[in-house]
């Protein structure tokens, strides 16, 4: 099963539990303080996506294996749950409610739509393969080495969140970079599920992010035909680091509408 961070409910209140499931190259670690903050009134439960973190490596990272992986977690939680999904974690959520969607309440999909992107994001899984970890003991060396491909300063701290310093046998990447690489149009793709989720879902995006466009809506409307959208000023992409107050403002509401 998919390794997890688990967030008590500080105030319990019969809420069900908020499983999020984090994007390419990320993990639950990224989430952990909106994910605290989340866990006012209810549990929080933060998945490392399979070939991310701590959870199993497997050759494969197509949509049904990564929503059958969030399943079994919600199984495990005795579901159903409220489900947020971020970029290829949203894909995965999506994946789900179109599927099982009796294990979810709720939906937040987070800067993402169904459908297959042309955007590739393969070579920064080649520029962390290609990263010299010899010697390497503080995470500013490793900045150094690896604005050598990468120059933006953000993408080089998201992923150096994902070197482990402190690993047996010296610094490792806690990403499957080789299988993340292979299976990257599976990734940016979509499979075209069909069905519908008939649950409440938010569809939260960055209003300067260019992922979930105008042209998208009626395909999303025809597949979550309760969906809502929302936009967050000032935020891309990575809405909730951008603006993670106003993301978790927005997600609360939401879930307790």
């Amino acid at each position: 099963m998919l390794a997890t961070l688990r967030h008590p409910a500080a105030t319990p209140s019969g809420a069900p539990p908020l499983v999020i499931a984090h994007g390419l190259y990320g993990s639950a670690r990224n989430w952990n303080v909106i994910a605290r903050r989340l866990a006012d009134i209810r549990e929080v439960v933060a998945v490392d996506m399979r070939n991310h973190g701590e959870s199993p490596r497997f050759a494969s990272q197509s949509y049904p294996d990564m929503a059958a992986d969030l399943a079994q977690v919600i199984r495990s939680l005795g579901g159903p749950v409220d489900l947020l999904g971020h970029s290829m974690g949203g894909k995965a959520a999506m994946q789900l409610a179109l599927t099982e969607g009796a294990l979810l309440r709720r939906l937040v999909v987070a800067d993402i739509a169904p459908v297959a992107y042309r955007h590739d994001q393969s070579q920064y899984a080649r520029d962390m393969q290609a990263l010299d970890l010899t010697g390497l003991t503080t995470r500013a060396e490793a900045d150094r080495r690896l604005a050598e491909t990468i120059d933006d300063p953000g993408l080089r701290a998201f992923f150096l969140q994902s070197l482990d310093l402190k690993a047996q046998g010296g610094p490792r990447w806690r990403l499957n970079l080789p299988v993340l690489e292979s299976e990257m149009d599976k990734i940016v793709g979509w499979p075209d599920t069909e069905g519908q989720f008939d649950g409440p879902a938010l569809f939260l995006t960055g209003a300067e992010s260019h992922y979930v466009r105008p042209e998208h809506r009626d395909r999303i409307r025809a597949l979550f035909p309760k969906a809502r959208f929302a936009k967050l000023p000032g935020a891309g992409h990575w809405l909730h680091a951008d603006k993670p107050r106003e993301f978790e403002e927005t997600v609360r509401v939401f879930l307790t509408a």
